[in-house]
């Protein structure tokens, strides 16, 4: 739940003072250093002191000040660069510090060495004030904080009778969302949004034919609120320019939705859902009496990815559950890569889970056995390059992604399908069909690897969100544009196959992925389950300095970088830009950080500083669809993990050295069982599965999450070709209908 709170500001002074005994890049002269400060938080660009040329122990004396509010997590980074005029700007030091690690009133020197040795350090004063004015209203759920915005509208007109069309004009406010706008003058109005706290001016720059540019600079603090102000551009052109600026508030309410707990829609369904549930369970397992409200279990099924071997089999285990009657026993249902195709197909009818399964099968088999060489006829490049065409029109961005998207729906279609996430709503109306989610991995789009940085997304008809952020949007609004929470810009809904081009993006592999998974992919639960233990959040440093690279850094970081490349990734408008993180966001019990992940610790790196998502499928770095069930408040009790893998299900009782409750975040495909793992389907059910419950700890299965609530869901592993056996499902179903008295005090028994 997000919450508003008046946060006053504090004066943040930076004073850089001097360096000593600084390394030149030059093979002549000493360096001409500067230093750079950014703060994302209080200013939307780089600040620079003066050059001291020719010294490698340059003073500069100068003070910067930012105006911060201590409820944000305020890191300003410094670099120190040796200029070249040549070849470029060489760094030589970079740091950054925590102003929050200041209290009001206080005043710090620092030295920051170059190394371990002293040789080479900077001088840096420090200062924070307590301020008065400027109290602001700041929106968030103690990760993310959305801040006030105003929108000041601009129109241009020119005076006299004598007009002159060429004239074009360039208008910016540094830090707004819109940038830099251009247009001829008179064509219309222009508006700007920015954080309303930000001691921001608008620029104007009037170009006419071959004279001299011609600006006008208008501090918006200047402007009051609400009220049109008119005034003359000072050009020496004839005719004269009139601007026209009104200033207003922006709105209160945001368009993302900041919190953790699932959507009010995703409630009622359950609501729904549970009845069905209940009455499924009752005749499946021939129960006496009608099941009590907390005696329902919430279950789930997870799919994989595994392109159309797994969209099949999904279909083929979907149907030995309806058979089965099992399927109205199901809450959830998640799909990664190629099972999100059977999804996808599946409830574009909304009764398709109460009707027979096998002509849908049928269908899909005729499908995938034809002849595929018609989706590259010219008459089909035509038909993409139109709809691409149009896409970009509208203002998506371009990107490869789109191109298979329609490729893909042509192997899957015969004709194109005017079907969109949203319309999937109207099969839960009533809570006949399970939810589906989707699951994509955000990361970067260069210089990190899928193992370095990835955080989950996920997709249902109601929302699409970043759960380790707590922030989501309705379906329909994704890809449209989006600042500080608030809707910029909104495009039209995106048929779903240019999702399901997302969910199953094969070409965003950066070639260090795919090096990986070529040379050892067999080996990947191994690596993981060593390399990613809990990052330690008391051990994040306050303080960061970055040592330049050396000639051989340089040529690895050349290597890295065209290695980490993703040239056919795809490129999505980010609806997190422009959030500000916590100051104790890092704290957060739902912000999930893993070792491997570098960033989560420097929030001026992480996704809402970046303009477009990148979004890929999720097998490149762990082909499973769980995540999203292990939100605690979905409260699921049971998974049946359906695995499509061609090297085999991960095996979860093979992996409790590392898996353990002493590394509770080693594994996250521990996610799949964090309570106990059902057998394998055909393997005889143990005696003391009657009661599985009470068996947890007896059978030495560990609990390998700590559980955010009492109890942790159980899971069932099937992989593709195996058969779901009531016998094995049967009594752990009975189990799951518990009273209030099995979940007391934590324990599972």
């Amino acid at each position: 739940m997000a919450l508003a709170e008046v946060s006053r500001t504090c004066l943040f002074t930076v004073r850089v003072l001097q360096a000593h005994r600084l390394p030149s890049k030059d093979l002549v002269t000493p360096s001409d250093c500067y230093v750079t400060l950014w703060l994302p938080t209080a200013c939307s660009h780089r600040l620079q002191t003066r050059t001291v040329k020719n010294s490698s122990s340059p003073i500069w004396n100068q003070s910067f000040h930012f105006r911060i509010h201590r409820q944000l997590k305020n890191v300003v980074e410094l670099k120190v660069f040796d200029q070249d005029l040549v070849t470029g700007d060489d760094p030589i030091l970079s740091v950054l510090f925590d102003a929050g690690t200041l209290r009001a009133g206080e005043f710090r020197c620092e030295s920051f060495s170059l190394s371990p040795q002293g040789e080479g350090r900077l001088e840096v004063e420090f200062r924070l004030q307590s301020l008065a004015d400027c109290a602001e209203q700041l929106v968030s759920n103690v990760i993310l904080v959305a801040r006030e915005l105003s929108c000041l509208h601009v129109q241009l007109e020119e005076t006299g009778d004598q007009k002159r069309s060429e004239r074009r004009v360039q208008l910016v406010v540094p830090g707004s969302f819109e940038g830099l706008q251009e247009a001829s003058v008179g064509t219309g109005s222009f508006h700007f949004h920015c954080p309303a706290c930000w001691e921001q001016e608008l620029r104007l720059h009037l170009q006419v034919d071959d004279a001299p540019e011609e600006q006008l600079k208008v501090p918006l603090s200047a402007l009051p609120s609400g009220q049109l102000v008119r005034l003359l551009f000072p050009t020496s052109q004839e005719p004269l320019m009139r601007v026209e600026l009104k200033k207003e508030e922006g709105p209160k309410e945001l368009a993302v939705r900041l919190g953790f707990v699932p959507c009010a829609e995703e409630q009622a369904f359950l609501s729904m859902r549970k009845q069905v549930v209940a009455a499924a369970l009752k005749q499946a397992l021939q129960l006496d009496g009608d099941l009590q409200e907390d005696e329902i279990p919430v279950v789930a099924v997870m799919a994989t990815g595994g392109g159309i071997r797994a969209m099949t089999s999904l279909y083929g285990q979907l149907a030995a559950l309806k058979e089965l009657g099992l399927l109205d026993c199901v809450s959830y249902i998640t799909g990664a890569s190629g099972s999100t195709w059977a999804l996808a197909n599946l409830y574009e009818d909304p009764e398709w889970s109460q009707k027979d399964l096998a002509r849908p099968t049928e269908l899909l088999k005729t499908q995938v056995t034809k002849s595929k060489l018609g989706v590259l006829a010219p008459s089909q490049l035509q038909r993409y390059r139109q709809e691409l065409a149009e896409r970009a029109r509208l203002g998506y961005p371009s990107c490869f992604t789109n191109l298979w998207a329609l490729i893909n729906e042509a192997l899957l279609h015969d004709e194109p399908h005017d079907c969109k996430l949203s319309d999937q709503r109207e099969a839960l109306s009533h809570g006949q069909n399970p939810l589906p989610i989707y699951c994509a991995l955000n990361t970067k789009g260069q210089s990190l690897t899928t193992f370095e940085f990835g955080e989950w997304c996920e997709f249902t008809p109601y929302e699409v969100g970043l759960p380790k952020y707590g922030a989501f949007i309705p379906s329909e609004l994704f890809g449209s544009e989006f600042f500080m929470g608030q809707l910029m810009k909104r495009l039209p809904e995106s048929r779903i196959c240019f999702l399901e081009g997302i969910w199953s993006n094969l070409y965003a592999a950066n070639l260090q992925d795919s090096l990986y998974w070529a040379s050892e992919p067999s080996q990947f639960w191994d690596r993981w389950a060593r390399n990613q233990d809990s990052l330690d959040k008391e051990q994040v440093p306050l303080l960061k300095v970055e040592a330049p690279p050396s000639t051989a850094g340089r040529i690895a970081e050349f290597f890295a970088d065209l290695l980490t490349r993703r040239p056919l990734a795809q490129a999505t408008h980010n609806f997190l830009h422009g959030f500000h993180f916590h100051q104790d966001y890092f704290q957060h019990p739902h912000f999930s950080t893993w070792k491997a992940t570098t960033l989560d610790g420097l929030p001026n790196q992480l996704t809402p500083t970046e303009p477009h998502l990148c979004l890929l499928d999720v097998g490149y770095l762990i082909n499973t669809s769980c995540p999203p069930l292990l939100q605690p408040t979905r409260d699921v009790d049971l998974i049946l993990s359906l695995d499509y893998n061609l090297h085999g299900a991960f095996q979860l009782q093979g992996h409790q050295g590392t898996c353990s409750a002493d590394s509770p975040s080693a594994c996250p495909a521990a996610a799949a069982a964090p309570g106990p793992v059902l057998p394998e389907a055909g393997d005889p059910v143990p005696a003391h599965h009657s009661q599985p419950r009470r068996a947890a700890a007896a059978s030495g299965v560990p609990c390998l999450l700590r559980p955010h609530q009492p109890r942790s869901p159980c899971c069932a592993a099937l992989s593709s070709g195996q058969r779901l056996l009531p016998g094995v499902l049967g009594p752990w179903l009975h189990s799951l209908h518990r009273g209030p008295a099995d979940t007391r005090g934590g324990s599972l028994g």
